[in-house]
């Protein structure tokens, strides 16, 4: 078993205080937006023996086991994170597998480089995810149905949005859907940004449901992307609950902090609320145009008090233990490898004890006795 030493990104959406709070620091006052667990080479955890990556490179079925190995090759298969989002993150999706090595195929074919900022797949893999909060966390998630996504807009006043809100009512769904957010991110950028500022002050004037486009738009002024959220479903998750994101589903994390599972890729298109590039064609060919209820989830506990969040992936399984002081300690064995991160209270990991955003990484087939009071997440593969 082996502590991990964790890289936060500090990338400019991310919150200022809620990554030190966590974890009893002092704020420097620069955004902490993301700590990585994990074996990603782009900030891979350090342990007593070297970086995680290199770790598993020299022995790769000691470390994730058999089964892993032979499902998804000689790499751990998920990434973990601590999110802390202080600003909206940018709109996107993500592709599914087939899209995924079809689109890095094509732009290796090309020449384009991995580094360039107008290149859509730096791999060959998809990113499913699942953000769990540890605090209020709002977020958008799938498609509104669209009489509801033109109601929304009609309600703003705005001249301009006339367009869009006929065709939400003119189409069927898929095809309404598609027209509009083609529409909205194909405008040419001067007309869209005027669009936008007035439907910003109409936001920030009628509160309530428009409060959080407002919000958005306080951090993106004239960007078309507003406009495409107000197209979304707003979600405010409670602590303990989740989201998860599956291919081509439009999503944005707005604001809060969340312990976040992903795939092991850094494939995404966006549809705005950045200065990166926005491919629209792609986009739209990775989209999935229908309307959907963002699906809430809560953790289903078992008899031993793993409480599991239930996807339907294998690359991660996610889960926590609330534990109780005294109480029996759980013994978690698994023949694919764990991170261990506690979140609350005082958690001992075997001999290692952690406190609040202190994690440790468990190979393939050891048994990690977890004991304390507290909260700890444990990510998973289910190979």
């Amino acid at each position: 078993m082996d502590r991990l030493e964790n890289t936060v990104r500090p990338y400019a959406w991310g919150s200022t205080t809620a990554i030190p709070r966590l974890l009893g620091e002092e704020p420097t006052g620069e955004p902490q937006a993301e700590m990585w667990m994990g074996a990603h080479p782009g900030a891979p955890s350090r342990t007593s023996r070297g970086p995680l990556n290199e770790v598993i490179d020299k022995a790769p079925e000691e470390e994730l086991g058999s089964r892993t190995v032979a499902r998804f090759g000689p790499r751990l298969p998920f990434l973990l994170k601590i999110l802390a989002a202080g600003a909206p993150l940018s709109l996107q999706v993500h592709p599914d597998l087939e899209q995924a090595k079809e689109g890095y195929a094509d732009e290796e074919r090309r020449g384009i480089p991995v580094d360039a900022p107008h290149r859509n797949y730096k791999d060959a893999n998809h990113k499913p995810e699942l953000i769990c909060a540890l605090t209020e966390f709002d977020g958008l998630c799938g498609f509104r149905a669209p009489d509801e996504a033109a109601e929304l807009l009609a309600g703003l006043g705005v001249d301009s949005l006339k367009p869009y809100v006929d065709l939400l009512h003119a189409h069927p769904e898929e095809d309404a859907l598609r027209e509009v957010l083609t529409a909205v991110l194909s405008a040419d950028p001067e007309a869209m940004a005027h669009t936008v500022g007035e439907a910003a002050t109409a936001c920030a004037r009628l509160g309530g449901a428009y409060a959080p486009y407002a919000d958005i738009a306080h951090h993106y002024p004239g960007d078309p992307g507003v406009i495409a959220a107000m197209l979304l479903n707003y979600v405010q998750l409670q602590p303990g609950e989740a989201l998860y994101l599956g291919a081509g589903v439009p999503h944005a994390y707005l604001d809060g902090l969340g312990v976040e599972i992903m795939a092991n890729s850094d494939n995404v298109l966006r549809c705005g609320l950045t200065p990166k590039h926005v491919d629209v064609p792609e986009l739209l060919r990775i989209v999935r145009f229908e309307a959907s209820d963002p699906g809430v989830l809560r953790p289903e506990a078992s008899a031993d008090g793993e409480e599991v969040y239930e996807t339907p992936i294998d690359e991660f399984r996610l889960s926590r233990y609330v534990l109780a002081e005294g109480a029996v300690p759980r013994e978690l064995t698994r023949a694919t490898p764990q991170i261990l991160l506690c979140t609350a209270g005082t958690v001992r990991a075997g001999e290692l004890l952690l406190a609040p955003g202190q994690s440790v990484f468990v190979p393939a087939g050891e048994t990690a006795e977890v004991s304390g009071a507290g909260t700890v997440f444990r990510a998973t593969v289910v190979a």
